[in-house]
């Protein structure tokens, strides 16, 4: 059975780096004048050689964003369920080797959880959890999806990469979408950040957006952790994987995000750095490249810079997140997965976005209309 695996050990992270690195001012100008771009264009739009055009990617990313969605900004919400998790990863708190206090919460929990989130007018929901296939694997999702699927039209899941036959079941349960991140796709370096656990197999992670696709699943959303390594190598393999499945999986719509490494328990500095000048590059580029890809921003970001995307690229924003389990209602104290930067409230942001002329909207996409 073919997958990405196939495409991907066709490419070689140094030669790639090189690639982009070498690419030149014409190679830019060529780009942004296509009707169409190509990889090798991508590689010239995120290339230092860019930075000087950011003005005219800015409104070539506009453009084209308002044509796709229209004046429209989805506004989604992240509830915890989780921190316990079986994996040593150096870059986050809830990593097996923290000394934290561990909550899974149960169904009564749940339910004051998501009496809150439904007070701020979503009817988009995004399950997460640490990676635990023991105490929260399967057998947990199967039993608390027909809570959510009762009282939200979307459900979108970030947990551990399952089977198969898993994801199968739990889109007949009523899951819309899975976002399954890489970290990194530089796979020597990978195993230094993925210590212990299951997350450590590099191969099966790769392959989760292929088992996703065969299920015929209605989104799946992709991104590397940006700080691990760079940001524009890991980049180009994350547009490879999207041009991969959009042409093998072409009934299944996609998401890019961009989640920067924030401070977390036991980890504090980033090995590569990314300033906001790039991070506004990447956007762009990915918008110029790709023309239907859902381009998402969290609360990882700060109020400016989140004002200022939301008219140049991004579809999709988080608003009022907490990353500790129960941390929209219940008392206990639990460890954050990482701190957030922009901490307004759902209703802030729903009113700066319309203050911009765009419409927030509390849901994703029915799929029975798409």
């Amino acid at each position: 059975m073919s997958s990405f695996k196939d495409i991907f050990s066709q490419y070689k992270w140094k030669e790639v780096k090189d690639s982009i690195y070498s690419k030149t001012e014409s190679d830019v100008i060529r780009a942004l004048n296509r009707d169409r771009r190509s990889l090798e264009d991508f590689k010239a739009l995120i290339s230092p050689a860019a930075l000087p055009y950011l003005e005219q990617m800015a409104a070539l990313s506009k453009q084209i964003t308002q044509k796709r969605f229209g004046k429209t900004i989805q506004m989604y919400i992240p509830i915890y369920l989780s921190n316990e998790c079986q994996n040593i990863c150096t870059y986050c708190g809830f990593s097996l080797d923290n000394k934290i206090k561990r909550i899974t919460l149960t169904e009564a929990q749940i339910l004051k959880e998501i009496e809150v989130i439904k007070s701020f007018g979503y009817d988009h929901i995004l399950l997460v959890t640490g990676e635990s296939h023991k105490n929260v694997g399967i057998d947990y999702f199967k039993k608390i999806m027909p809570v959510f699927r009762s009282n939200f039209s979307h459900i979108s899941m970030e947990v551990q990469p399952l089977d198969e036959e898993e994801y199968g079941e739990l889109i007949l349960l009523g899951l819309n979408t899975v976002l399954v991140y890489q970290e990194t796709y530089n796979v020597d370096e990978y195993k230094n950040y993925h210590l212990k656990g299951k997350k450590s197999n590099f191969l099966y992670r790769l392959e989760t957006p292929d088992r996703l696709g065969r299920t015929g699943i209605h989104k799946i959303g992709l991104g590397i952790l940006i700080g691990l390594e760079d940001w524009r190598t890991d980049s180009f393999f994350t547009a490879l994987h999207l041009n991969y499945l959009e042409k093998t999986y072409w009934q299944t719509k996609y998401s890019i995000s961009f989640p920067r490494l924030r401070p977390a328990e036991g980890f504090s500095k980033p090995k590569v750095e990314m300033n906001e000048k790039e991070l506004v590059q990447l956007i762009f580029a990915y918008r110029i490249f790709n023309e239907e890809v859902e381009l998402s921003i969290s609360t990882r970001e700060s109020e400016k810079f989140r004002n200022n995307i939301v008219r140049l690229g991004i579809t999709s924003i988080s608003a009022g997140s907490k990353t500790n389990p129960g941390g929209y209602s219940l008392e206990e104290d639990s460890l954050e997965q990482f701190e957030i930067n922009d901490e307004r409230t759902p209703s802030e942001i729903a009113a700066m976005i319309s203050k911009l002329g765009y419409e927030p909207l509390w849901k994703d996409w029915d799929k029975n209309y798409i």
